[in-house]
């Protein structure tokens, strides 16, 4: 990705589309710190965190979900919550040794913060079954439950309506939307879902072999020719 750059404002929702091997991915990746850049800068609410662990960036305030699923299988859905929250406040060892009263106050308030979190998904009453045990379309819900979880300014969210049906992947348009208000994040989205990329994002950049080739809003992306071009291929 030799040219690329990306200037998010606070609130908004970013849209990334473009052909399969576009760089859509590498771009979440070095965001996120799973790809460390050879050149250039990354900056984030005025920090640099170019080249920091993800552990580092997330607690910085960036969440983000994967192309392909990675939940915890075995552990519950509510226990791949908490493992979220835990991870985005300080956890001190002697009250976790002696379970004192903070400590079992503190469980209880993770829990009820992540059955909250839940239940803003309709996954409630699925928070005691195994995270293997749900349907794509829902473990892909408890990606982004999982995500938000771990309190972000900035969430990136990678294909959320991948092998989901019509009705499915509405109802996650809907949630974006939703979270987007009450938790007042700024979003970019990776999505080959045109019409949730569409009817969702305010900005949107398309990327082709790494390079931005159009950039606007999506009436000026839908009727941008390079676009046109990129998906269709030429005419004649």
């Amino acid at each position: 990705m030799s040219n690329y750059s990306v200037n998010l404002f606070e609130s908004e929702i970013l849209g990334i589309i473009g052909p399969n091997g576009a760089g859509k991915s590498t771009v979440f990746n070095l965001l996120t710190g799973h790809i460390v850049p050879d050149r250039g800068r990354i900056s984030f609410q005025g920090i640099n965190i170019t080249g920091k662990s993800p552990e580092i960036i997330a607690s910085h305030g960036i969440g983000r979900t994967f192309q392909n699923i990675r939940l915890f299988g075995s552990m519950t859905c509510l226990g791949n919550v908490i493992s979220a929250i835990q991870m985005a406040e300080t956890q001190h060892f002697l009250p976790a040794l002696f379970r004192s009263k903070h400590f079992r106050d503190q469980e209880k308030r993770y829990r009820d913060k992540a059955l909250t979190l839940l239940a803003l998904f309709d996954l409630h009453n699925k928070a005691d079954k195994p995270a293997l045990s749900l349907s794509y379309g829902n473990q892909r819900r408890l990606e982004i439950v999982r995500a938000l979880a771990l309190k972000p300014r900035l969430l990136l969210l990678d294909e959320p309506t991948a092998g989901m049906n019509p009705h499915e992947s509405a109802e996650v348009i809907n949630l974006i939307h939703r979270i987007h208000n009450e938790y007042d994040l700024s979003i970019i989205i990776i999505e080959h879902n045109m019409p949730l990329v569409m009817r969702v994002c305010s900005r949107i950049q398309v990327l082709n072999y790494g390079e931005i080739i159009a950039e606007g809003t999506p009436e000026q992306v839908r009727n941008n020719p390079r676009v046109i071009e990129s998906y269709l291929g030429k005419a004649g």
